[in-house]
């Protein structure tokens, strides 16, 4: 995104951007990450806590590299909660760990939703202003980001949140022999995501969504 604004050439936005990114990072992520050890301890598994993860300290979450991806081209990552399965009372461990790593995603989606909400009624009653608009902008690329992050982390591919849930549906065998090959798969994920390739299908699915929640919202207000 940031690459885009630039090419755009408009100062605003890019600013504008810059301290969406800065807001996701600080704000968001840790609440994404925080959400996967809250649902882990509610179903028993206190490994977070354990570990200090269990907070929304932005601190204990920040993955550097991601961060950088966030504001080159609005996907991203930070670090993941660990989470043992076999602490949770759930009998069923696959279904667990689908539940807990949907709550991340699930906590983006809510987000986006909210900062749609917050940036129409902006809109509707204060974009007349230069403060109003960068104010709108603010929300509308909050909405974006958030929404792009729970597109992102649930492509079925390790290290990915959507990797754990297709845990669920796949038989352990092959799930693990996947993983065997996580470190190169993040390396590919970066390359596809910093030459456009992936980015593109992506933002594609990220804007179908934002057009329903700004539908929805309409509806309501």
């Amino acid at each position: 995104m940031l690459l885009t604004l630039i090419r755009g050439g408009n100062i605003v936005d890019i600013i504008v951007y810059i301290c969406v990114s800065a807001f996701i990072v600080f704000c968001v992520l840790p609440i994404h990450e925080f959400a996967h050890g809250y649902v882990a301890h509610k179903l028993g598994d206190d490994t977070a806590k354990l570990s200090g993860r269990l907070t929304l300290n932005p601190m204990a979450h920040v993955n550097w590299l991601g961060a950088l991806m966030i504001l080159l081209v609005g996907f991203g990552y930070a670090q993941p909660v660990p989470v043992n399965v076999s602490n949770t009372r759930l009998k069923n461990k696959k279904l667990a760990m689908a539940i807990i790593a949907f709550a991340g995603p699930l906590s983006n989606l809510i987000m986006g939703f909210l900062s749609v909400i917050i940036m129409v009624l902006i809109a509707r009653n204060a974009s007349n202003t230069s403060l109003g608009s960068a104010f709108a902008f603010f929300f509308q690329y909050t909405a974006l980001i958030n929404i792009n992050l729970a597109v992102f982390n649930l492509i079925p591919i390790p290290p990915l949140d959507g990797s754990r849930i297709l845990l669920a549906v796949i038989p352990s065998k092959y799930y693990f022999n996947i993983m065997k090959y996580e470190r190169y798969i993040v390396i590919v994920l970066m390359v596809l995501l910093l030459t456009g390739a992936l980015t593109r299908p992506l933002q594609y699915l990220s804007d179908a969504i934002y057009s329903g929640f700004f539908s929805i919202v309409n509806l309501i207000f």
